[in-house]
């Protein structure tokens, strides 16, 4: 099942094989073939490719004998967590106690992160300048109290956009930015696809999903369409349907579908970051602390966040500064981060980080895990930041005036301060003795591109080695201030100042030697490592092996098969689920295996459906990958497995509903009709099982479907367009017309709704307003050859009749 991930709002959307990327994924797969031929009237009914949140599956067509030692059914069940907005009592209420934490928040970059227009500090101009795109002119102005774009495009009716949220204030050292979000017709709240960069001033889109550049300023050379976000699809809160920025940017942030607008409800408390966003819900905390017999028996309503374990502490801020994978829908502020999130699955596949915490692609702060003042050391993210201020400190609390400081390393290391330039080989308060300019360079995120600069601090917190970092892929912190000397000659000169480097972490050598193994059996070797200290670099091995090694219902060989039973009791829940689901994935057919899994699962506890979750979710990757290769029996079996161990999950059943829509039409039925017994508030679900439907002819029941989707979300463009092809089938043109039109104005980028619009409008001999539509898809789908082709054949049609 398609993972949802958190923690990349503002930096570049996620590509496949994250359905984030794009709301729709591709969802209107089709055989064109001669689709214009004579203008000819073809109803094609629409896979819609679903949108989820985690992963998971099971075997299809394929005889394992698994029904011989069931999986247990889960045992424990998480209870909701939904918290109402009465427990939250607002910053302000914090104030009387906690003066000087609240007067320090107050001046923070969280406190500033966002907000109405009117009370934020916008760095972004609204003076009616132009953003001038090839075809598009973007104007952004402040009239009468409002703040708003206004969009004009040749042929089309003016847009006009109101921003009703501000995300950002240019605060980040290496590149900070700005954005704007609008309240939409169906109760969504999502970005616009017009940012600004403070250190070049300009307005920028991001590509990466669609044409694939990374971020780059707005010239009249790109295209509207060639951004992302256009038209606004990602929404600020939690939802299936939709990519989304979850609670990131925004304080109790809560997106709902809305039964009585037949859309969706968004709220927040604050577009910035409050105090009950870390310390969670404070309405409980105030009454009890005026109880002085609560007081007495240790009750006051909230946890204290200083005394927590390392792993609590940084947990509290990798809510946001973190690349996760979603288990399971909402993260209620100030609580646990694992029920819902997984730090390291994202490795699995992804691989955002390199075997020593690198950033490879895009992440966030979670490299800090791969420190050795984490691993060898009790540093968190306070050692450094005061949570209030966002301020810089040392270990031992004691302000500091900024991040070059090198108190914030020599507070811990003090024998580097006593005589600095002995060990930085640079003049003392030099840019080159600093220890952050060595040891955390400001480095390019690289799936931003390098069009516009977006360097975050490196918390891996490495040791300059510029041979091996170039080799890597990474430009070594010696480069960035002599970037006129060659890695060669740069890697010579530290090995002069220093002798025979630090070697790298033995789990980490291990990892990195086994990425680049194609022997199953020597790879496990290097990546399986059970006893390995350093676990962010150990479950990076097993996402390798599990990812590139394992083959459905095979097991590997059995000293690796051994390896993955050791790790399948490590302590760490994600290392322990993942090798879970490995054996699950592999051994599927084995006895053995499956005793040994339903003895762990059995022995789970109070941790059981922490486990559950992420066993799925690894599972769900695999099924994905299969999918998208084309393996569909493969796919709808690894669902299937994922489905023993989270039975009772309505998107599982969904995305099995996927797999097997291709060729066995009763089983996607069936398995749609699962998903929404357990959740009938799915669209997407009840799109799908439409598709399903028609696919067996039963069009009526195909367009009852539509209308349930529709019930839930009124300006569902998929649910149009597919009840405007059962129109279009039935030879209801003005009742086809309507569905189409309908879903043009939910969603302009479905292009094939355009042009089926041009095709009832040709039929009807609007030639003019057929080649008008046809352009309009053309704008998303310019490679189409079939629709280039009818608009050619229209406009010679157009000029025979003048």
């Amino acid at each position: 099942m398609t993972r949802k991930r958190k923690g990349r709002s503002k930096g570049p959307t996620p590509v496949a094989p994250d359905s984030d990327a794009a709301p729709l994924a591709n969802p209107l797969k089709m055989s064109r073939g001669r689709l214009w031929a004579a203008l000819a009237v073809v109803a094609i009914m629409v896979v819609a490719a679903a949108l989820v949140v985690a992963r998971r599956r099971e075997p299809a067509g394929v005889s394992t004998g698994e029904a011989n030692v069931p999986l247990p059914l889960p045992k424990v069940v998480l209870a909701s967590r939904a918290v109402p907005a009465s427990d939250f009592a607002g910053s302000e209420a914090c104030a009387s106690c906690h003066r000087a934490a609240y007067d320090a928040w107050s001046r923070s970059t969280h406190a500033a992160a966002g907000g109405a227009p009117a009370s934020t500090r916008l760095i972004a101009r609204f003076d009616g300048t132009p953003i001038r795109f090839r075809d598009a002119v973007v104007v952004p102005e402040h009239r009468a109290g409002t703040w708003r774009f206004v969009v004009r495009q040749t042929g089309r009716a003016e847009r006009v956009f109101r921003v009703d949220g501000v995300v950002g204030g240019g605060h980040m050292q290496g590149g900070g930015t700005q954005g704007f979000v609008t309240r939409m017709d169906d109760g969504t709240v999502r970005f616009l696809p017009f940012d600004f960069i403070r250190r070049e001033g300009t307005w920028f889109c991001n590509t990466a999903s669609r044409a694939n550049r990374g971020w780059i300023p707005v010239t009249p050379l790109v295209a509207l369409a060639d951004c992302g976000d256009w038209p606004p699809m990602r929404v600020l809160g939690d939802d299936a349907r939709f990519a989304g920025c979850q609670s990131c940017h925004g304080s109790q942030l809560a997106l709902r579908a809305d039964s009585a607008s037949h859309g969706y409800r968004t709220t927040w408390t604050s577009l910035g970051i409050n105090c009950e966003s870390c310390h969670g819900p404070g309405r409980r905390h105030l009454i009890l602390v005026r109880d002085p017999a609560a007081v007495a028996r240790g009750d006051i309503g909230m946890v204290a966040l200083a005394p927590r374990s390392k792993d609590e502490s940084l947990g509290t801020c990798f809510q946001c500064h973190a690349l996760k994978d979603q288990l399971r829908p909402g993260l209620p502020s100030g609580q646990s981060l694992q029920a819902s999130y997984s730090l390291r699955l994202p490795q699995l596949g992804d691989e955002a980080h390199l075997p020593d915490g690198r950033v490879r692609t895009f992440g966030y702060q979670q490299g800090h895990l791969y420190s050795d003042c984490y691993v060898n050391g009790g540093t968190t993210c306070t050692s450094c930041h005061d949570p209030h201020s966002q301020s810089y400190r040392d270990a031992q609390g004691q302000p500091l005036a900024g991040r070059d400081n090198d108190r914030q390393c020599t507070s811990c290391h003090a024998s580097k301060a006593a005589e600095p330039a002995q060990h930085t080989h640079h003049p003392a308060a030099s840019p080159g003795s600093r220890c952050v300019s060595c040891h955390m360079p400001y480095l390019q995120e690289p799936e931003v591109g390098t069009a516009l600069q977006y360097a975050r601090s490196d918390h891996a917190i490495p040791i300059p080695r510029p041979a091996a970092d170039s080799a890597a892929g990474v430009r070594s912190a010696c480069r960035l201030c002599h970037a006129s000397k060659s890695e060669i000659e740069l890697d010579r000169q530290v090995r002069v100042w220093y002798g025979e480097l630090k070697p790298v972490a033995p789990t980490i050598a291990s990892v990195a030697a086994g990425r680049r193994e194609t022997d199953p059996a020597r790879a496990a070797s290097l990546l399986l490592l059970p006893d390995a200290p350093h676990t962010a670099a150990l479950f990076d091995g097993l996402a390798a092996f599990v990812d590139r090694h394992l083959t459905l219902n095979v097991l590997p060989t059995s000293d690796a098969t051994e390896r993955l039973k050791r790790l399948a009791t490590h302590p760490d829940l994600d290392v322990r689920s993942l090798a879970m689901a490995a054996l699950h994935y592999a051994g599927g057919g084995d006895a053995r295996v499956r005793t040994f899994l339903a003895t762990q699962l059995g022995a789970q506890g109070e941790r059981e459906p922490l486990v559950r979750s992420r066993w799925a979710t690894a599972l769900g990757f695999l099924a994905d990958k299969q999918r998208e290769g084309g393996d569909a029996t493969a796919a709808a079996a690894t669902y299937r497995k994922a489905l023993e161990v989270e039975p009772a999950d309505a998107r599982l059943h969904f995305h099995l509903g996927l797999a097997l829509a291709g060729g066995r039409g009763d089983d996607a039925v069936a398995a749609y009709r699962a998903s929404l017994a357990l959740d009938a508030r799915q669209p997407l679900t009840w799109i799908n099982l439409g598709i399903a439907l028609a696919a067996r002819g039963d069009t009526a029941a195909a367009a009852t479907a539509y209308r349930q989707a529709l019930d839930i979300s009124a300006r569902e463009p998929l649910a149009h367009f597919n009840l405007g092809n059962v129109h279009l089938q039935a030879g209801a043109l003005d009742e086809a017309a309507a569905s189409y039109r309908q879903a043009i104005a939910a969603d302009p980028s479905l292009s094939l709704a355009h042009f089926y619009l041009a095709r009832i409008l040709a039929q009807r001999g609007d030639l003019r307003g057929a080649v008008s539509a046809i352009d309009a898809g053309l704008e998303f789908d310019a490679g189409n050859a079939d629709a280039r082709a009818a608009r050619d054949q229209l406009g010679k049609m157009i000029t025979t009749s003048r």
